[in-house]
C-alpha cells in the first residue's frame, strides 16, 4: 500500500510542477492545486496506520483502538482549508487580471514589470 502512495503521490506531484510552469494562468493554477493534492497525500500516507505498531499504545501494549495517529489528520485537516483559501485567492487574481488585460496568457501581460 505504501508504493501506491509514493507512485501516485509522485505522479501527482510531477504532473503539479508539469502545469504550474506553464503560460497559461488556468492551467498554471490547476497545477497548484495537483500540487497542493500531492502533498496532502504525501501527509495521509505518512500517517498511515502500517499494521505492526499504532499510534497510541496503552499501558499493557494492547492497541488503544486508534488506527492511526489523529496528530497528521489535524494537520491534513488543516491543509486542505490553507490550500483552499490560497487557491480562492489565486483565482481571485486571474479572474482580475484577465479582466485588466483581456487576456489568461502571462507573457502577454507585459505591465506586471516594475
Amino acid at each position: 500500500m505504501n508504493a501506491i502512495f509514493a507512485i501516485a503521490t509522485g505522479i501527482m506531484f510531477g504532473l503539479g510542477v508539469f502545469q504550474l510552469l506553464r503560460r497559461d494562468l488556468i492551467k498554471s493554477a490547476m497545477g497548484f492545486y495537483i500540487l497542493f493534492t500531492a502533498i496532502n497525500l504525501l501527509l495521509l500516507a505518512v500517517g498511515a496506520f502500517n499494521g505492526q505498531v499504532a499510534a497510541y499504545v496503552d499501558k499493557n501494549n494492547q492497541i488503544a483502538g486508534q488506527p492511526s495517529d489523529p496528530v497528521v489528520q489535524a494537520l491534513l485537516l488543516t491543509a486542505i482549508v490553507i490550500s483552499f483559501g490560497s487557491y480562492a485567492l489565486l483565482l481571485g487574481f486571474i479572474a482580475l487580471s484577465s479582466r485588466r488585460f483581456q487576456t489568461v496568457d502571462s507573457d502577454e501581460i507585459d505591465h506586471l514589470k516594475g
